[in-house]
């Protein structure tokens, strides 16, 4: 049997536009809605509102609907903080699920508590003015920057203060401003702690001391103050002197270089010049002590020989004075040319002297 036969289907209907059982292929059509709306129109008009049932189930549902808004999430970088009547309960709740009494009874908040947030001092970014993070903009804040070191120099001290939020209740209910009050406090440990160094180890080997001495103060003010936050670190981002001296203080910089220069070439003269100095002082001081030794042994002689004769001639006068004698004619006659007259005469020799040569030599004298 052919079933396309007059345009019908195997069960005997039109198979062109219609399902197996009757119906129309395309799915349910506009009239079926229309006719679905209709009848929940008319079961609604029904439903009488006012009934003391009706109305009692529809609180019921009101309410389980209002409380099941108390449910709330704390994300793991999160706290959350719950306000009944929008007082805090002075706790912070954990990450994870909780609930808490909804809208308008209790109300929560949950603040970011893991973010590094910054502040800078005696400076501004581009971001802090409200530009675009690409541009290179700064400007100094001088009422701020200026600071007195310990030798009375002004210093220009730019830094910044990494924190983050500890304790998300007492952050946001313990200060009124808790970014101002950082800042602020920040700002007066900066000038106490400078205030008590020279420019010079600021300038060199004293930024990171003055960093860690900074955070563990700044720490301990906001503790006391019960404000929440936790200070991750300070970073000195330059310490110079004021631009309008810079170049006098460079000068000052390379005249205590030169000053450091020359005590170094002088301390190595030193080291130098002393050992030489003591080395020739105690060679000196030998041999002056030998001088000393021979001068004594040499006078202890001449004082021995001088006794020896004395004690000679107080044993035999006579004969120690014509040893004396002839010894001391020894010595002066031993020398120069000597002619010896014989006072006798026999020798022939006449006695000449030569009066007009003495003469004028006595009247040239």
């Amino acid at each position: 049997m052919n079933w396309n036969q007059n345009n019908q289907g195997p069960w005997g209907s039109n198979g062109g536009n219609e399902n197996p059982w009757g119906g129309s292929s395309g799915g349910p059509s506009n009239k079926d809605f229309e006719k679905a709306f209709q009848k929940a129109k008319q079961g609604f008009d029904k439903f009488n509102f006012w009934k003391p049932r009706n109305l009692s189930l529809l609180i019921i549902v009101f309410i389980l609907i209002w409380l099941a808004t108390g449910f709330y999430r704390v994300e793991p970088d999160e706290q959350g903080i719950e306000l009944l009547f929008g007082r805090w309960n002075q706790s912070t709740t954990d990450p994870g699920l909780h609930y808490f009494p909804p809208t308008p009874i209790g109300k929560v908040i949950t603040p970011k508590v893991e973010v590094i947030r910054k502040i800078n001092v005696g400076f501004r970014t581009a971001s802090d003015l409200g530009f675009s993070s690409n541009t290179n903009a700064e400007r100094n804040v001088l009422e701020e920057s200026l600071m007195l070191s310990g030798d009375q120099n002004i210093t220009d001290v730019h830094f910044t203060v990494l924190y983050k939020i500890k304790d998300a209740g007492k952050f946001l209910f313990r200060l009124r401003n808790p970014e101002l009050t950082v800042k602020d406090m920040a700002e007066s440990v900066m000038r106490e702690i400078v205030g008590q160094r020279d420019l010079q180890f600021l300038l060199t080997e004293g930024r990171q001391e003055v960093e860690q001495i900074v955070r563990s103060s700044l720490q301990d003010i906001l503790d006391e103050y019960e404000s929440g936050i936790l200070v991750q670190s300070i970073q000195l981002q330059s310490v110079d002197p004021p631009a309008s001296v810079i170049d006098a203080f460079d000068e000052v910089q390379r005249a205590r270089q030169d000053k450091e220069r020359l005590v170094n070439e002088a301390n190595s003269y030193l080291n130098k010049i002393v050992p030489n100095a003591r080395g020739q002082a105690a060679r000196l001081v030998q041999e002056a002590t030998a001088y000393k030794e021979q001068v004594i042994k040499q006078a202890e002689g001449v004082a021995q020989n001088f006794i020896d004769v004395y004690e000679s001639y107080m044993s035999a006068k006579d004969v120690t004075i014509r040893r004396i004698y002839l010894e001391t004619l020894r010595e002066v006659l031993e020398g120069p040319n000597k002619i010896i007259l014989d006072d006798t005469g026999e020798g022939g020799v006449v006695p000449y002297l030569p009066l007009n040569e003495l003469n004028k030599k006595g009247i040239n004298n």
